[in-house]
Order: C-alpha cells, then structure tokens, then sequence
C-alpha cells in the first residue's frame, strides 16, 4: 500500500513512511499496513535493548529479505554513544550485519561513522537524532563526511527545517512525526543513569520521566541545604532564596530523597512530556521536500504500527492527491495509547500545554485494542479471536485490516469450544465473533 504510480506524477516531491519494528511481527504489520521502508537495530549498538528481537542475525537477515522481497527499504540503526568497550569490538561486531546488505545503517557517534566510512564506503550512513543536527551548516558538515540523510533534531520548527531544505538541497531529510518525546536535548538523557545506573544512551533507559512524583513544600536555610517543612501560605511558586521556601520533588519509590526544584524566568517544567502527533503537518512536510517522515516506536505493539502506519500512509497519500487534511485521523490516533498529544516544535506558542502535568501513565482515547484476528470459519462467517483486553456483547467494534477498516456492533459471541457468551474477559481467552468475510492478521479494536 505504498504511495501508488498514479501519485508519483504528482509536482510534490514523495516523502518516505518510516516506521519502527522491534520484531519480525511488527515488521510485518508494518509492510501490510503501508510503510516504505524499517527501521531496526541489535541491542548492543542501538538506543532500544528492551523488546529487541534482532540481535539474532538469523531473524535480522531474514527482516532484510522480507523488507527487499516487498520492494522496501530497511535500515539497521547503530546509534549508541560508545564507550571505549564498544569500539573495540564495533567492527567485527558489524561485519555480518553490513554482509545482509541493509540499505543503511542509522548512526549517532563519529567516531563509529569514521570506522564505517573507512572500512565500507558503499554502505550508506544515515546521522541519527542523537547528533543534535539543528542548523544547515551542520548538514553540510556532514554532507562533506559522506553522510546520506540526515535526521534532523526534534527541537526544530517547520520554518527552520524549510530554511534547511532550502539551504541543503541535495542531501536527504528526515524528520520525526510521532511518538514518544524525551524531555532530555534529542533524547540526550541522564535521568534513568543517575537513579539506576542505566545509561539511555546504551539503550538503556528506564524512562525514568515517566516515574511517579509528588511535590513537597521545603526551606532553603542559609547555608542553602534543603529541608521538608509546612506547605507556604502563598499561592505561587516559593521564594528560592536562603531562608526561604521551595518545593521538592520525590520520587515515589525513593521516599526521603528530596530534590529541589528550580525555577528561571520561564517557569518551572516537570518531566513527563506529551507524545509527538504532527499528522496535521504532513502536507507541509511534503511541500517542503522532506524525504521520509518517521515514526517512533520500536518498543510498541503491532498494534500501534499498524494504526500510525496507516493514519499516516493516508495522510501522505491525501498530501499528494491534493485533498484536503482529514480531521478524522486525529481521532484515529487518539486511540491509541498516549500521555497526551502536541506537535512538539513543529509550530510555536499554541494555546495547549507543551507538558502534561496531569498524568504519568498512558490514556486510551476513543479506542482499546482487545484481541487479533486468528482464523475464520467460512461456513459459519466466524472470525477466532486471541483476546488481548476485555470486551462484551453490545459493544461497538472496529476491525483494522490493510484492505481497509470495517465497524460493527458486536451481536454475539461464542467461546472457543462453542458455548455462548456475553464477555470476553481479557488476555489469554479465545473466542469467536461474527465477520462476514476473512480478514487475516486484522486487529480488533473496541471503541469506548
């Protein structure tokens, strides 16, 4: 379901559709759903070691097959910030990898991108978001070294990136355009290694901003050492002066280990960041002449891949057909797990909050994801259901399959050994649901 013949006639230059794979399920969810190209990397050199299928060569070649066979592209991302360790071993580490012939590799340090450049010169280089690129003359510094496409920092403005374009025509562009956000310069954190000696940029994170935090009233005595004392009379934020009040932070699972919080002349920001959902700038994306937009998530279900995939494949697709943005795939990605939208920096000063200080756990929408379509019984017009959450008779259902989505309301059940029923109760249950026609790999959606 890539951007069809009838489209690459079109003036607007074709931007490519990226999306994440943490395994080959997702991979493949991915390809069905419209994606152009993958993006996947082992844990040892990449920045996601959790949920990471692909240190296994055997299952990293066979993506590169699958990807090349669907006439798509897959890119292995080495964007690790490396110690010394690493680098001795970085070489014959990534010999078989460059051997399955990935179309690029996705790198962050220069000094692994100099080994790369020296040791395969074909192999393309892709500069990740890690390296902080916020400026035309860093994208052609790159350039000169070789680099392939560059990734541009999240922290930059569609005007920024359209000067960029202007300035650097000849060089491929990337941008982010959903997902997760980090609060850290580029996901440059420090956060998760001083609390538990877990470096994100080894791919470690345990994204510590997302922990639970409260907020304590304190007094800054004149030595300036921090103490817990009574909430201040006033309203507004403390005085930070000796002597005076402040607020402390405390992380629910370190009771007693309290943190002042600072404030400087914009305010005071916590931590827990909204999720990046730019589908409403996808047309100007594209008129700018950016070459593949990009989706977060290589940790996430096959069920979020096959949602942004497809809400932005419309997207994209709507772009170059000149018709107008749909509103509705808004909606569509509410259903989705997430801690609250923005478009990050893509357009300044909106009226919404660029933070949400509401919540530290994620929100469904208007959806739930409840359960795959397993098998269908043609006889009886049944489709077997793996439930992954609850759901009940009467509930109003969406099937998200490549070919399209279909919505019903669900007027019957069975269990898997045939006996009616009026609830599917959760992970871990099989059951039977009407489904006028087979529908493989669909996902199954309850609306709520």
């Amino acid at each position: 379901m890539p951007v069809s013949a009838a489209l690459t006639s079109r003036a607007l230059p074709i931007p490519e559709l990226l999306a994440p794979a943490g395994s080959l399920t997702m991979l493949r969810t991915a390809l069905a759903f419209g994606a152009d190209a993958i993006y996947a990397g082992q844990p040892r050199y990449s920045l996601r070691v959790r949920n990471n299928d692909f240190g296994d060569l055997a299952i990293l070649g066979t993506a590169i097959g699958e990807a090349h066979a669907a006439g798509r592209k897959l890119y292995v991302v080495s964007n690790v910030l490396p110690h010394n360790r690493k680098v001795h071993s970085y070489l014959s580490d990534m010999a078989p990898v460059v051997a399955l012939q990935p179309d690029a590799l996705i790198m962050a340090d220069p000094g692994l991108i100099d080994l790369v450049r020296e040791t395969w010169p074909q192999m393309a280089v892709h500069l990740s978001v890690q390296a902080n690129t916020v400026n035309f003359a860093a994208v052609r510094f790159w350039q000169k070294l070789g680099i392939q496409r560059i990734i541009l920092s999240r922290e930059l403005s569609l005007d920024e990136i359209a000067e960029i374009r202007q300035e650097c025509p000849d060089i491929e562009l990337e941008v982010f355009v959903h997902g997760a956000l980090c609060i850290a310069y580029s996901g440059r954190c420090l956060l998760s290694g001083y609390f538990n000696h877990r470096d994100p940029n080894q791919g470690t994170c345990t994204n510590s901003c997302r922990w639970d935090y409260q907020l304590k009233a304190g007094k800054a005595d004149t030595a300036g050492d921090v103490h817990a004392a009574q909430p201040p009379n006033s309203a507004n934020f403390p005085d930070q002066r000796p002597g005076k009040g402040v607020w402390l932070l405390e992380e629910k699972e370190r009771p007693g280990e309290l943190m002042p919080i600072e404030e400087d002349e914009h305010g005071t920001y916590l931590m827990n960041s909204k999720d990046l959902r730019a589908v409403e700038h996808v047309r100007r994306l594209t008129e700018i002449g950016v070459d593949s937009l990009k989706i977060e998530g290589r940790t996430k279900s096959p069920y979020y891949v096959a949602r942004t995939v497809q809400v932005y494949r419309r997207a994209i697709d709507d772009a170059l057909a000149g018709r107008p943005f749909d509103p509705g795939l808004l909606g569509e990605l509410e259903g989705l797990a997430n801690r609250g939208y923005t478009d990050g920096f893509y357009q300044r000063h909106h009226e919404h909050e660029m933070q949400n200080y509401l919540r530290g756990h994620s929100e469904s929408g208007r959806s739930l994801y409840v359960g795959d379509v397993l098998a269908w019984d043609a006889p009886h017009q049944l489709a077997l259901i793996d439930v992954k959450n609850r759901f009940s008779v009467g509930d109003r259902l969406e099937i998200i399959h490549p070919s399209g989505n279909h919505r019903l309301t669900l007027e019957r059940m069975q269990h898997i050994d045939g006996n009616e029923i009026r609830v599917a109760p959760g992970n871990g249950h099989r059951v039977w649901i009407p489904l006028p026609s087979e529908l493989p790999g669909a996902l199954l959606a309850r609306f709520i």
